[in-house]
């Protein structure tokens, strides 16, 4: 016996059920759609696992035997069938959560802040099994109706049931990571073919079930429909990408109308797992530099504040003295950017809501740079407001690859605004082209010119803040850590959102989420590292792998260019370390363009600079350490100690933060089986489990592994102490379900464990990126308040109390 749902019956014009009252229903459906998934995450939060397990194993048999009794249909065979995996996959599940929850306190950085990986896992796995236990639910209620929408819910139920079963994963996964990591670390440290055997596993396992139907359940449900829209655009784009080899003419309205992709969860999962697994990061840095398209931007401009100043500023490449924090009578020369390209002027972009004195100087109105013909310009203004005492350096985020501060722009009009300080944000040269250190050493070079300068951007200086996102969170850490090395004066302090700290290709139950994340898969994030880290200049000659022409984007045969235009290792090693004293000479070298990629900068010129051959592959951290000069004995030296030096190995690292924790933690591990710590990672899985595979024919993700990554001024989570304790109050906001919160989790363990000023605040259902997204939702509202909060209290603390 059929489904009730196959009947048809016909329907009488201006009936119930006719074509008006079917859009009047459909609307009620979209609103009870939305309700439901509301309840299901808020399921999710109050029942306990156990609970939740034994709830939703109950409803899958009421619905198995159910549907078991409806005859031989095919639709009722695989309702059937859903439901009987659904129960073998919870009562699989629940044990391995119990035992991660078990633990999970323990990484924590302390009682108000618990977040980890293995907290986010547990959580994102609980939001899948309340999701089908509401879903269960609704079945059990309307299987008997005409109304019931057979295919519908068993398309959702099938699409859940493979998310779950690939959760089930990642838990042994998780499982297994805590039996052979050292106590105390989120991160794996050790062998490297485990790591290699996590990569593998990460390709060859199926994703499309996440960017399909689940597509960001994890997340608040304001985010998803945007998600959506951002899957839509990327597998679009995939098409138009690959055949712009044939001067095929994108439009933006084209990327977000994609058709049979919007139509179709299944075919949009399953191309945007191909895209993951196969495009390389010239793809990723022309999809995220959309956003600044004049039509996009423009759009999300009108919705942001309105400010008095935004101007782009060229920084020319001009050697210039700071003094000495120790002693203001000593200096030290700032020399320009010098890695790779020889010098080269830095672009900074400078926001303030009110126009300040000094910001319509003839001295600023010089570095200005157009933008082209629609670009905001100053005007003059009968009344000036006085400079504030408070000036705040940004460093945008977008994988080192990708983004301006344009893309930037429209949530640093409001923190404008909002703080009532002007602020600057650089415009890094971005990899492939620029590998590290370029990036790092504009951004230090552009933070010491504003220091030197504030008077100009309309600050006296009094309070400085540095700020970013992700990437730009990173380069936040390593300029005050290169400040602290040049004894020059250090930012108040720093506000890091959801940053990166740790770039060694490794495992950590955090990034085990990137098999789910729309936004971060671990395959992009590799190609980022290698990209930053000078391992992606390499041409390769798939032609449907090329940049878009219409983006503005260096071709790849420019990679090439670059790649014989690095500077040699030597050179290379005093432009970095800056070691002597004497002041650069800027014309010594032929000036090079800034080597941005993006949209804002349509025309680079070709960069000259010394030729070089050496690899940056070879350079190994202590190749990078920072040496004192014996020729200047008049200029403070910038080395690190001995003991610094001595202790910059990954492996003299001390990541075991608390003894009496540490103790617990070797004790959860022991009792994990033996047999766990010595076979592959396939020994996770229990007998007779079998996670689904890729469709796609990925070639095997490889860890990259260069020495450099391994350099604290690339990972400062790998410095060492000594070098951590120069730090500023560092206020850092994550987010939960980010395949790199332990990133955050860990770099504020390692600055508590040393009695450095560090604040961790963690936002619940936000992706990675929730800045770029401020004006979405309440919850990206509030998430945004937090990083003005912090910011707020670097340039006002809180004074001492009376």
């Amino acid at each position: 016996m059929e489904l009730a749902r196959e009947m048809r019956f016909p329907v009488a014009a201006g009936a119930p059920g006719s074509k008006k009252v079917q859009e009047g229903s459909k609307s009620q459906r979209r609103g009870r759609w939305r309700k439901g998934k509301a309840k299901a995450s808020r399921l999710s939060h109050s029942m306990d696992l156990r609970t939740m397990t034994q709830s939703l194993v109950t409803l899958a048999e009421d619905n198995m035997a159910f549907f078991s009794s409806q005859g031989p249909g095919e639709t009722a065979r695989r309702l059937s069938g859903v439901f009987a995996g659904v129960r073998e996959q919870a009562l699989g599940l629940e044990p391995t959560l119990g035992r991660l929850l078990s633990v999970a306190h323990l990484f924590d950085l302390d009682a108000e802040t618990p977040a980890n990986g293995y907290r986010s896992l547990v959580h994102t796995a609980r939001c899948c099994l309340g999701h089908l236990l509401h879903k269960s639910r609704y079945v059990a209620s309307n299987r008997r109706s005409i109304f019931f929408r057979t295919s519908h819910n068993l398309a959702e139920l099938e699409a859940y049931l493979a998310a779950l079963t690939q959760l089930r994963a990642l838990a042994y996964y998780a499982q297994h990571l805590l039996a052979t990591n050292q106590p105390g670390r989120l991160f794996f440290e050790g062998d490297e073919r485990l790591i290699a055997d996590f990569l593998h596993e990460y390709v060859t396992l199926h994703k499309g079930c996440f960017y399909g139907r689940c597509l960001g359940f994890q997340f608040t449900p304001a985010i998803r429909p945007f998600l959506q829209t951002i899957s839509i655009g990327l597998v679009s784009f995939g098409e138009h990408y690959k055949r712009n080899e044939t001067g095929l003419s994108v439009t933006a309205s084209s990327l977000f109308t994609g058709g049979r992709f919007a139509i179709d969860p299944e075919l949009r999962g399953a191309e945007f797992e191909r895209i993951v697994q196969n495009l390389d990061v010239h793809f990723w840095k022309a999809f995220w530099n959309i956003t600044e398209i004049q039509v996009l931007s423009s759009l999300a401009n009108m919705a942001s504040a309105t400010v008095r100043v935004s101007r782009l500023l060229s920084l020319p490449p001009t050697a210039f003295e700071m003094p000495l924090t120790a002693d203001p009578k000593v200096t030290v020369t700032i020399s320009p950017p010098l890695a790779h390209t020889g010098p080269g002027p830095v672009l900074v972009r400078l926001i303030s809501y009110d126009l300040r004195e000094g910001q319509d100087s003839e001295e600023l109105s010089r570095l200005v740079r157009s933008e082209g013909p629609r670009s905001l310009e100053l005007r003059s203004r009968p009344q000036q407001a006085p400079r504030s005492r408070c000036l705040v350096v940004h460093i945008h985020g977008g994988g080192f690859v990708a983004q301006t501060s344009k893309s930037h722009e429209p949530y640093l009009k409001s923190w404008a605004q909002e703080l009532g300080a002007p602020i600057l944000s650089i415009d890094y040269s971005l990899a492939p082209e620029a590998p590290f250190p370029r990036a790092l050493e504009e951004c230090f070079y552009a933070y010491c010119w504003a220091v030197k300068h504030c008077a100009l951007l309309g600050s006296t200086g009094e309070r400085i803040c540095l700020a970013g996102d992700s990437a730009g969170g990173n380069l936040c850490f390593t300029v005050s850590l290169r400040a602290a090395a040049y004894g020059v004066r250090l930012p108040d302090g720093i506000m890091a959102a959801y940053p990166a700290t740790m770039l060694q290709a490794t495992a950590s139950p955090s990034r085990l989420l990137s098999l789910m994340d729309p936004l971060l898969p671990l395959s992009i994030l590799s190609k980022c590292v290698s990209a930053y880290a000078g391992g992606e200049t390499e041409d390769h000659s798939d032609s449907g792998q090329k940049a878009l022409g219409m983006m503005g984007l260096v071709q790849r045969d420019t990679a090439l260019l670059f790649r014989d235009l690095r500077l040699g290792a030597s050179s290379w090693l005093n432009s970095f370390l800056e070691l002597s004293g004497h002041k650069s000479h800027p014309n010594s070298v032929p000036i090079a363009e800034p080597m941005r990629c993006s949209v804002s900068e349509t025309a680079l010129a070709q960069p000259e600079g010394p030729l070089g051959t050496d690899s940056l592959k070879g350079l190994t951290l202590h190749d990078l350490s920072l040496r004192g000069s014996s020729e200047t004995p008049d200029t403070p030296e910038l080395s690190l100690s001995a003991e610094a030096r001595g202790h910059s190995t990954p492996s003299a690292i001390n990541f075991l933060l608390r003894p009496e924790v540490a103790s617990e933690e070797s004790e959860a591990g022991a009792e994990l089986s033996t047999k766990d710590r010595v076979q592959g990672v396939c020994a996770a899985f229990p007998e007779g489990f079998h996670p689904r595979r890729s469709s796609h024919s990925a070639k095997r993700m490889t860890p990259y592994s260069s020495p450099i990554v391994k350099n604290p001024f690339m990972s400062p989570l790998l410095a060492p102490d000594s070098m951590l304790q120069t730090l500023p109050p560092v206020h850092i906001v994550a987010c939960a379900l980010d395949p790199m919160l332990d990133d955050s989790v860990m770099f504020a363990r390692r600055l508590r464990s040393l009695g450095q000023p560090v604040t961790l605040r963690v936002v619940e259902d936000l992706p990675h990126g929730f800045l770029s997204l401020a004006a979405l939702c309440h919850e990206t509202r509030q998430a945004t308040a937090l990083c003005v909060e912090h910011i707020r209290l670097v340039l006002n603390p809180p004074g001492p109390p009376v």
